[in-house]
């Protein structure tokens, strides 16, 4: 099943994009009417895409401030949500190989499978990384790229199983923070690398189940109410919170916890259930902490969820980013710790929070 998800995204029909600043490619008019996406919506990831673009540099890197590895695998993931991949014709799918080999190239990754070190992005940078090598797998231009994305994927995810394996407390136990030799853990940092191991095992990678188990454990110690023997909240009205054991529901962190469980199979969990609800009684502000962060995991968590709640958090979020695109086809943070990261970050988080519709990443899909 995920061969057959990959083969369609290297299949799909794009008519190439020959300038800089030029639109996304046009898909096919049935395509257009099974997809839903509106031709507001299209036009704004068009523009953003045409950013992104812009933004590379020589070396194939995608970036405007830090953590230039980071940068350019979210900038990999979000051309992918599109249906652009290494392999794609024309300018876009040259940009999407040339910011891979750059990802790819030597000194990004260290000696121990860690891409966190080079750029100073630390278990946040290397989950990022290695979930775009794992949606990468059988997608390179070459069998020469696809075989490095395998090994360069292989060791870095064996370095996420290391990191947590890492002697912890009990409560942090399954879970991963700002390094690999970490004795703590956050949900944050988690949930990246998480999403990193369930899409290496759906390629067939080396990753033991009983980790994405122990993953799974440590997302249920980070709800904010307190679970009965049968693993069900003894009441209702919870989220997921930054550290386990706490009680302060966050948007950012039940939206990313929303996600991961159901990337892992949970979708039938109370905790997916209490998740969403809590998320449709605390939607996103435009002037919320980590609003791109959390809106990203809140658009692909709600849509997991299908039916109503999907289809009010898709108009929710086109609503409100569609209204703060720049003129250059960035977004940009209003303020807080997400504006350091740069523009790239918060075009790349917003394009893919607006793509979810085109089904393109495996990970993603229902």
């Amino acid at each position: 099943m995920r061969l057959g998800m990959k083969v369609g995204v290297t299949r799909v029909s794009l008519v190439a994009v020959c300038l800089l600043g030029s639109l996304l490619s046009q898909f096919a008019g049935a395509q257009e009417k099974e997809m839903a996406v509106s031709p507001k919506v299209r036009a704004a990831i068009d523009k953003g895409i045409a950013f992104l673009v812009s933004k590379q540099r020589d070396n194939g890197a995608i970036m405007d401030r830090q953590y230039d590895t980071t940068m350019s695998s979210l900038a990999i993931i979000a051309l992918a949500s599109t249906g652009v991949t290494p392999s794609s014709p024309g300018e876009l799918g040259q940009v999407s190989r040339r910011a891979l080999d750059f990802v790819l190239s030597k000194g990004r990754q260290d000696d121990e499978g860690y891409f966190g070190n080079r750029d100073g992005s630390r278990m946040y940078g290397h989950g990022i990384t290695t979930l775009m090598l794992t949606e990468m797998v059988g997608m390179g231009a070459s069998k020469q790229q696809d075989a490095l994305i395998h090994f360069r994927c292989q060791r870095a995810i064996d370095l996420i199983l290391s990191a947590q394996k890492e002697q912890k407390a009990a409560n942090y136990s399954g879970g991963w923070r700002y390094t690999p030799n970490s004795n703590d853990a956050d949900l944050s940092v988690s949930v990246w690398q998480l999403m990193a191991l369930r899409s290496a095992k759906n390629d067939g990678l080396d990753v033991p189940t009983e980790a994405i188990n122990e993953a799974i454990a440590y997302l249920e110690r980070s709800f904010s109410e307190r679970l009965d023997s049968q693993g069900n909240p003894v009441r209702s009205g919870g989220g997921f919170c930054y550290l386990p054991r706490a009680r302060n529901p966050t948007f950012a962190m039940t939206a990313a916890g929303l996600l991961a469980m159901q990337v892992c199979g949970q979708y039938d969990s109370p905790l997916v259930r209490d998740a969403a609800l809590w998320l449709e009684e605390h939607p996103p502000k435009w002037k919320d902490r980590f609003f791109f962060y959390g809106t990203y995991y809140y658009a692909q968590g709600m849509y997991q969820r299908g039916g109503r709640q999907a289809e009010l958090t898709s108009k929710k979020v086109a609503e409100l980013l569609l209204e703060k695109q720049q003129d250059d086809g960035s977004w940009a943070a209003p303020g807080g710790e997400e504006s350091g990261a740069g523009k790239v970050y918060s075009t790349c988080m917003s394009i893919l929070s607006l793509s979810i519709k085109y089904h393109y990443l495996p990970i993603y899909q229902r």
